[in-house]
């Protein structure tokens, strides 16, 4: 079978183009990770920590707009804390600034690169906000999880 000189430029356009996406699609992200990598929420990994927050930051999240990420100083150490998407929190009237101190129940796991903690609660003050179910299943997908 012969290709003519427009598929094979059509194929070789086409190629060069899902690599890119490829290369993009699993390049490191701010906090460490490939959107592609990340853990899911194990029952058996939950520790409550309690600190100081130090920092802030919103992370890209794809349809739901911004993930909220913050870094949480203990007195073992600084843990990096994976909260849920910023209107999740914004819905639900939990900013977090610098400084707070709050409480934090979440997943120990393993993400890009480095340990971290996927946020089950948070307490801050008199209030607490859950982010996910006893299982880990947010409570912003409705019920929904991602598939395996």
């Amino acid at each position: 079978m012969r290709v003519g000189k427009s598929a094979k430029t059509t194929l070789s356009v086409a190629g060069t183009l899902l690599a890119a996406l490829t290369m993009t699609l699993a390049q490191a992200q701010p906090w460490g990770g490939s959107w592609l990598a990340v853990p899911r929420y194990d029952p058996a990994t939950e520790v409550t920590v309690t600190g100081t927050v130090e920092e802030v930051g919103e992370i890209p999240h794809g349809a739901r707009g911004p993930g909220i990420h913050l870094t949480l100083k203990t007195d073992q150490a600084v843990v990096d804390v994976h909260i849920g998407p910023a209107r999740f929190l914004a819905r639900h009237a939990m900013t977090l600034t610098k400084g707070d101190q709050i409480g934090v129940t979440g997943s120990k796991v393993h993400f890009g690169g480095k340990d971290a903690l996927l946020a089950r609660e948070i307490k801050k003050g008199e209030k607490t906000l859950t982010l996910r179910d006893s299982q880990g299943i947010p409570e912003w997908s409705r019920g929904r999880r991602r598939p395996r």
